[in-house]
């Protein structure tokens, strides 16, 4: 066992003792099975597609106000992109089973209605407690999987699986397989996070708590889907507190670090702004690599992250930027979101005038960790 894993057994440990939030349910209302898509609007369709192109993503409909995109598995798209007059995130869609949308329905006092995909489906539209719309679906068709990057086949030590053969791997997009996760932020913490759990039925992986306030609770959460004994990913939704109510960055999977990184050069050529990478995260383990959007929106592509059955307890850990990483470049300002701009100041403010979980404490906690 690593130091890393014993540490966080060890926080894990005295939180179970402390009666601390147990990260899970008791009796949730469904049981969502993973993301479905996301939804943003964009005024601008074709710079949008031009982007995600470049990205990795695959075009699954175009029509003059809606972008389909989607990934090479099979399956439901990554996102849809509709025409709007500001760009913005919607909010998330997540997959659950037919028989669920009613039970949903009924617990919530919502209709389940016509689901605005291709090929059909019924869907039921919720709000959660930070004020995001949330949708969860049944789609009744399903994409057909697309040709893959194949990884390359390495060499370790005496290992020797690759004799007489170069690798030349080709400098062109990374080639999107799946929407992996999503992370929010809100100031409402405590309850998004209970509403997620209680509601659709998804469980902890990890908690983050601020220095000196262990026992106020955590404030930031990675949170994956409960398939039983079926490994699902460490999380496929994280929230952290803070002083605004957004979309912080999606992620998507892709074959291995080689594609990340020629993805990336691909990217870099053609003037996007790269935010943060290539490395390693703790949390989740994953390989990664952060991009903006020519509007600004953050994107991931990841590779190799963990899967977790049920059995697993939450671990528990400080909150730090250190602690993102196991190796990697320094957290970059512009990843943090701890550029100052006016947008944020008036965030700040109107977060500790507000009846939220924000007060000066867990701000000058949450500008500590930034820091650390």
């Amino acid at each position: 066992m690593d130091v890393r894993t014993a540490h966080q057994d060890l926080y894990s440990a005295q939180g179970a003792l402390r009666g601390e939030h147990p990260g899970r349910s008791r009796n949730p209302v469904i049981k969502v099975a993973d993301l479905a898509w996301l939804e943003f609007e964009k005024p601008d369709l074709d710079r949008a597609e031009l982007f995600t192109r470049d990205f990795g993503f695959g075009v699954a409909a175009r029509t003059p106000d809606e972008l389909w995109l989607r990934g090479t598995f099979a399956g439901s798209p990554c996102m849809v992109i509709r025409r709007g007059r500001t760009s913005r995130f919607i909010g998330p869609v997540f997959r659950a089973e037919r028989a669920d949308l009613d039970r949903l329905a009924r617990a919530t006092g919502t209709d389940v209605r016509d689901a605005d995909v291709r090929g059909g489906g019924r869907s039921v539209s919720l709000l959660d407690p930070s004020g995001f719309p949330v949708r969860v679906v049944h789609c009744a068709e399903s994409l057909p999987a697309l040709p893959e990057q194949r990884p390359l086949l390495l060499n370790f030590g005496t290992d020797h699986r690759r004799t007489n053969v170069t690798q030349r791997p080709p400098r062109e997009p990374s080639r999107i397989q799946r929407l992996g996760h999503v992370v929010l932020e809100t100031r409402v913490f405590g309850h998004a996070l209970d509403w997620y759990l209680d509601t659709l039925g998804m469980i902890v992986s990890d908690f983050l708590f601020l220095d000196g306030q262990r026992d106020r609770g955590p404030t930031m959460a990675f949170i994956r889907c409960d398939l039983g004994s079926v490994p699902a990913d460490h999380h496929t939704l994280a929230m952290h507190l803070g002083p605004g109510n957004g979309y912080v960055h999606s992620a998507y999977q892709v074959t291995d670090l080689d594609s990340i990184a020629t993805g990336g050069e691909y990217l870099n050529e053609r003037g996007y702004k790269r935010s943060w990478g290539i490395g390693r995260h703790i949390q989740g383990s994953q390989l990664f690599d952060y991009w903006r959007d020519p509007d600004h929106f953050m994107l991931e592509h990841f590779a190799d992250g963990d899967l977790f059955s049920c059995d697993l307890e939450p671990g528990w850990a400080p909150m730090s930027t250190s602690g993102l990483a196991q190796w990697g470049p320094p957290a970059t300002r512009d990843f943090l979101g701890a550029s100052p701009s006016p947008r944020r100041v008036r965030e700040v403010i109107q977060a500790l005038r507000g009846d939220n979980e924000m007060d000066p404490a867990r701000l000058l906690g949450l500008l500590k960790a930034a820091n650390s």
